[in-house]
């Protein structure tokens, strides 16, 4: 059978699941009565209630006698390290664009990635049915976005497509009949190439995707490159320098059909397989016959920019709600964690149990602490940190610049600019994109947005929309204002009180409720000036037997403002942590004791 090999990439949100799930209709890979659940691709929990892809994903369709094996990608930024591997295991691409808002940050990184590959992608409008739809502007623009990534001119010439992922048609022209989508599935077939592959020489194959399985152990996904792979066949698994990591032999030989992986005899060069029976092999290394002793070239993955301190929890709270609660179990799942997501470093901190995890932004780092805390860790983490290096030709301190683009309505678009510019950031464009929004391209240090997100959102009336790229380091700009507010930390271990709270509201916004757990030194709250205030949550009304003529006054509470992980990670300062277990995410001072911080302030040290 033919074989076509294809990923489907796109900025975040511009439909790329939603169009697998009707690719995955229309090619009859479902029974008639089959219930699907919406976006079938997104399996893992933390993406459907996200409504984002965090991890990549193969599915294959058969069409017109041709095995069409799709990757489904992540189109945030954060989780850019999967696309980058995945793009070595296909041999076309399908490039989706919103048909409003067009060539976005991320559409730019992973097409710039797959043309420095030599992959001819095809280009798909989607979303055409949307009211603001402007594509022939899209159009232009992505012959533009092409060129400016130093495209040859086979790759200029894109076929383009319009389309409707959720209603399920593509068609080669905007007044098209919009049937189905036998134009994008023939036009696959037309346009990429069948993988070039040695089928002779012995069998290897470059790990990609590495998943654990209950039943199967480590289970490791990839294209084979040459050979074939055949049921208990031995093999060794070699490192990118040629040194063996083991021997074994392949126990389950697993292909892609539709959603489901179906145990097979046989694979040959070319197709997608999945692999079980190795105990120690991980990304990127090879996976080879025995007579294989040159590993196969793997694709360097750009370095992360982003670190965090992930400590134990000494708080007093600290073993009460988790199972996973000591140092040796949060080391062993970091460094699992490694072998499978290449986007990601741990290091062992100066500090005493805990550990430096860097990766390429706060989402990611974000998205694993949440699976950590789900699977029972305890656990508390510093402020997000720059990773800075020196230029080796000129001496100077570099740290890495973001470009950002936000899309935000006309009133708003002042106090946006005045914040970036406060937090260093440089205006490179400015212009209306329609329906009374402008559109604002700055470039920013990484450093300016760490806890932004959350204002820009209070200061556009949560209306605008703010996409961000990671686009290269340049020289360090001094320092950058941080929170203006100070905290309101407990000076007392309790329950909070309604009557103690009620008192406090109008010192700051509050972060607890009446009834929660307290500890010295946690912060319930943001004080309304600049300095940290210590209060008493846990006070009680003194009772009396002499009784009142009137009655006690209600007292009512302002609904606290509570944060969701990413919030707090976000809002905290160099001096406070986060602390996560699986039922709270509290913040906290970094020195609990008020004496022990009063003697940093005063020696001017805050670690």
């Amino acid at each position: 059978m033919d074989i076509r090999n294809i990923a489907i990439i796109a900025h975040v949100d511009h439909g790329k699941t939603t169009l697998v799930d009707q690719l995955l209709k229309q090619s009859g890979s479902f029974r008639d009565n089959q219930h699907v659940a919406e976006r079938a691709m997104d399996s893992n929990d933390l993406e459907r209630e996200r409504g984002i892809t965090i991890l990549a994903k193969c599915t294959s369709v058969v069409w017109k006698d041709t095995r069409i094996n799709i990757i489904d990608t992540p189109g945030h930024a954060d989780f850019g390290g999967e696309v980058e591997r995945i793009l070595s295991m296909v041999d076309g691409a399908v490039v989706l664009v919103d048909s409003a808002e067009g060539a976005l940050p991320q559409t730019k990184f992973v097409v710039g990635k797959a043309l420095a590959r030599g992959l001819k992608p095809i280009v798909v409008v989607n979303k055409i049915d949307r009211g603001d739809a402007r594509p022939d502007e899209v159009h232009n623009e992505i012959f533009d976005l092409f060129a400016a990534l130093g495209a040859n001119d086979e790759q200029l010439d894109f076929p383009m497509l319009y389309a409707s992922g959720r209603q399920g048609w593509a068609d080669l022209e905007i007044d098209g009949p919009r049937k189905d989508l036998s134009p994008l599935f023939d036009l696959i077939l037309r346009h990429v190439p069948p993988p070039k592959v040695n089928k002779d020489a012995p069998f290897a194959m470059v790990a990609t995707i590495l998943e654990n399985d209950n039943f199967l152990g480590r289970v490791l996904t990839g294209r084979v490159e040459q050979g074939t792979a055949k049921m208990n066949m031995p093999v060794h698994v070699l490192r990118p320098d040629g040194s063996v990591v083991e021997t074994g032999r392949l126990t389950k030989l697993l292909s892609f059909r539709g959603l489901d992986r179906v145990p097979v005899e046989e694979v040959e060069a070319g197709d997608i397989v999945a692999v079980a029976g190795l105990s120690e092999a991980t990304i990127p290394e090879t996976i080879a016959a025995l007579e294989v002793k040159e590993p196969l070239p793997s694709t360097p993955v750009d370095p992360p920019t982003l670190s965090m301190t992930f400590r134990l929890n000494d708080g007093p709270l600290g073993g009460r709600e988790g199972k996973k609660v000591t140092s040796r179990q949060i080391r062993d799942r970091l460094f699992k964690e490694t072998e499978g997501n290449i986007a990601i470093r741990v290091s062992e901190s100066p500090e005493s149990e805990a550990f430096e995890v860097a990766g390429r932004g706060e989402l990611q780092l974000g998205v694993l602490i949440e699976q950590m805390r789900r699977e029972g860790f305890e656990l508390t983490i510093g402020r997000p940190r720059v990773l800075f290096r020196t230029n080796e030709e000129t001496g100077e301190r570099e740290e890495p610049f973001e470009e950002v683009l936000i899309d935000v309505d006309e009133p708003y678009s002042g106090v946006v600019v005045e914040k970036m510019a406060l937090r260093k950031g440089i205006m490179q464009d400015m212009q209306p994109s329609g329906g009374g929004k402008v559109r604002l391209t700055f470039q920013i240090p990484s450093r300016g947005l760490i806890g932004y997100h959350g204002e820009f959102l209070t200061d556009t009336r949560g209306s605008g929309i703010m996409n961000r790229l990671f686009s290269g380091y340049q020289p360090y700009v001094g320092p950058i204002a941080g929170r203006r507010n100070g905290s309101l930390i407990s000076s007392e271990d309790g329950t909070t009180t309604q009557y103690s709270l009620f008192s406090l509201q109008d010192r700051g916004t509050l972060f607890v409720d009446a009834g929660e757990k307290v500890y010295v030194g946690m912060i319930i709250g943001e004080h309304s000036r600049e300095n940290d205030l210590e209060v008493n949550p846990i006070r009680e009304k003194k009772l009396t037997n002499i009784r009142a003529a009137g009655k006690d006054e209600a007292l009512l509470l302002i609904p606290p403002r509570k944060m969701n992980l990413e919030q707090a990670i976000a809002y905290i300062e160099d001096d406070e942590l986060v602390e996560v277990t699986p039922s709270a995410v509290r913040i906290r001072k970094r020195y609990l004791d008020p004496h022990e911080r009063k003697k940093r302030e005063r020696s001017g040290t805050v670690d």
